[in-house]
C-alpha cells in the first residue's frame, strides 16, 4: 500500500514538473532562429557575367584580283606586323616587271647612248651646212655663184638645224634623271607595288579570329579573308544592369574567372563605362582592363567578374533575410529585446544579396530574428537559438563578400 501510494506521489510529480516545462516554454513563446549583429569586415562586389574582348579588331582583305596559292595562317595563330597571311599567283605581274625592268636597262645601256650618236651627228651636219652657206653666201655676194645655189643651201641648213634641234631633245628627254627614265621608273615601281599586293601581310601584330579563304581561291578587293585581333589590351565586356550604375566608378578592382578555368581567377580593373543605356535590355557595358593577361585568356571567352564597389574593414552586418519592408536604404528588423519582439527601422549602408551594412538602428551584440518573414507580433515572447551570420564565399579571406543583383536580358 505504502509503496503504491509512492508510485503515484512520483508520477504525479513527474506531471508537474512536465507541465511547468510546457507552460514554461508556452510564456517564453516559440523558438526561432536569430542571429547577433556584430561587427565584421564588409566588401561589396557586383557580380556580373561578360565576355573577352580586344581594344580592337581588323578584317584583312586582297587589293588586287588573283587566285590564291598558299594560305600561310590559320585560326588561333599570332603573327607579327608584316607577317606573310596569303599569297596570290603572280607570273603575269612578275613578267611584267622582268619586261619593265629590261626597258630601263635597255635605255641606260642602248636607246641614251644612241640619241648621244645621234645628237652629234646632228650638231656635226648642222655646222657643215652652217659653213656651205657661208661659202656659198660669199661667191653669191662676189656674183660667182647664182642665188638657186645659196638658197638650196640655206634650205639645208634650216633643215640641219631642225634636225640638230630634235636631237637635242630626244639626248635631253633619254638623259639620266629625266622623262624617259622617269615614266619606266614609275611604270616599274608600279608594276612592283601590283606585285607586293600578290603577297598579303598583316599591318599590326595580333592574333587571328577566322579566316574565309583557301588555295585555289579567286579572291577579290572587297572580300574579307581574315580577321584579327590587334595585339595590345585585352578587356572583358560586361553589361550591367543600370540600376548599378550609381555603384560603379572606373579603377574600381575585380576579381574575374573564366568558365573554362575555374581554378584559376585573374585580376582585372574598370577602364570604361558607357555613357549610354541600352534602352532595349536596361543595361550599362562596362569595360575591365586585364593586366597581366593570362596565357589561357581567348577572344569571345565567357567570363564571370566580381567587381569590387565597396568596403569597409569595420562594419554593423545584418543578413538580407532578416530585413523587411526595404525602401531606398531604410528597412524594418525585428530585434529581441528582454525576451520579446520589438520592430526598429534601421539605415542601411553597402548592401548585397547576402548582408547589409547597418548604419543606425542596431547596436553590436543585437540579436535578430533571422527570418523576417515569420508571423510574430510585436510584444510576443521568442526563444532564439542563434546561428552563425552568412558568409559569402569565393576568396578565402575572412571578408564578408555581398553580391548584389545583375540583370542580363
Amino acid at each position: 500500500m505504502i509503496v503504491a501510494r509512492y508510485k503515484y506521489l512520483v508520477l504525479a510529480v513527474v506531471l508537474a514538473l512536465v507541465l511547468g516545462f510546457v507552460l514554461l516554454r508556452q510564456w517564453q513563446g516559440p523558438l526561432l532562429q536569430g542571429y547577433r549583429i556584430e561587427p565584421a569586415a564588409l566588401v561589396q562586389t557586383v557580380v556580373a557575367t561578360g565576355r573577352v574582348v580586344t581594344v580592337s579588331r581588323t578584317q584583312v582583305g586582297s587589293e588586287i584580283t588573283g587566285v590564291v596559292l598558299e594560305r600561310r595562317v590559320r585560326e588561333g595563330d599570332t603573327v607579327a606586323a608584316g607577317a606573310v597571311l596569303l599569297v596570290l599567283r603572280s607570273d603575269d605581274l612578275a613578267a611584267q616587271v622582268r619586261q619593265a625592268e629590261a626597258e630601263l636597262a635597255q635605255l641606260a645601256t642602248t636607246t641614251r647612248p644612241q640619241a648621244m650618236v645621234a645628237l652629234a651627228s646632228a650638231e656635226s651636219q648642222l655646222a657643215q651646212a652652217t659653213r656651205e652657206t657661208e661659202r656659198r653666201r660669199a661667191l653669191a655676194n662676189q656674183r660667182l655663184l647664182s642665188s638657186e645655189s645659196l638658197e638650196q643651201a640655206v634650205q639645208s641648213e634650216t633643215l640641219a638645224r631642225s634636225a640638230a634641234a630634235t636631237a637635242r631633245l630626244t639626248a635631253a628627254s633619254l638623259a639620266q634623271g629625266k622623262s624617259e627614265e622617269t615614266v619606266l621608273q614609275e611604270r616599274l615601281q608600279s608594276l612592283k607595288a601590283q606585285l607586293a599586293k600578290t603577297v598579303v601581310r598583316a599591318e599590326k601584330a595580333g592574333t587571328i579570329l577566322t579566316r574565309n579563304v583557301e588555295p585555289g581561291d579567286l579572291v577579290q578587293p572587297g572580300r574579307i579573308l581574315f580577321t584579327m585581333a590587334l595585339a595590345g589590351d585585352t578587356e572583358v565586356l560586361v553589361p550591367l544592369d543600370e540600376k548599378n550604375l550609381a555603384l560603379l566608378s572606373l579603377q574600381q578592382p575585380a576579381l574575374a574567372v573564366a568558365d573554362a578555368y575555374l581554378a584559376q581567377p585573374f585580376p582585372a580593373v574598370i577602364s570604361f563605362i558607357a555613357p549610354a543605356i541600352d534602352p532595349q535590355r536596361g543595361t550599362v557595358d562596362v569595360r575591365l582592363k586585364v593586366d597581366p593577361v593570362p596565357a589561357f585568356l581567348r577572344q569571345d571567352m565567357t567570363v564571370s567578374v566580381n567587381i569590387e564597389t565597396g568596403r569597409r574593414q569595420q562594419a554593423l552586418v545584418i543578413p538580407n533575410d532578416a530585413l523587411s519592408g526595404v525602401q531606398g536604404n531604410v528597412a524594418q528588423v525585428r530585434v529581441m529585446q528582454a525576451g520579446k519582439v520589438e520592430q526598429k527601422q534601421v539605415t542601411l549602408g553597402l548592401r548585397g544579396l547576402t548582408q547589409s551594412e547597418v548604419l543606425s538602428g542596431l547596436h553590436s551584440g543585437d540579436v535578430v530574428i533571422a527570418d523576417a518573414a515569420v508571423k510574430i507580433a510585436a510584444g510576443s515572447r521568442v526563444r532564439i537559438a542563434e546561428q552563425p551570420l552568412p558568409v559569402a564565399g569565393g576568396n578565402g579571406t575572412s571578408a564578408t563578400h555581398n553580391e548584389l543583383p545583375v540583370n542580363f536580358n
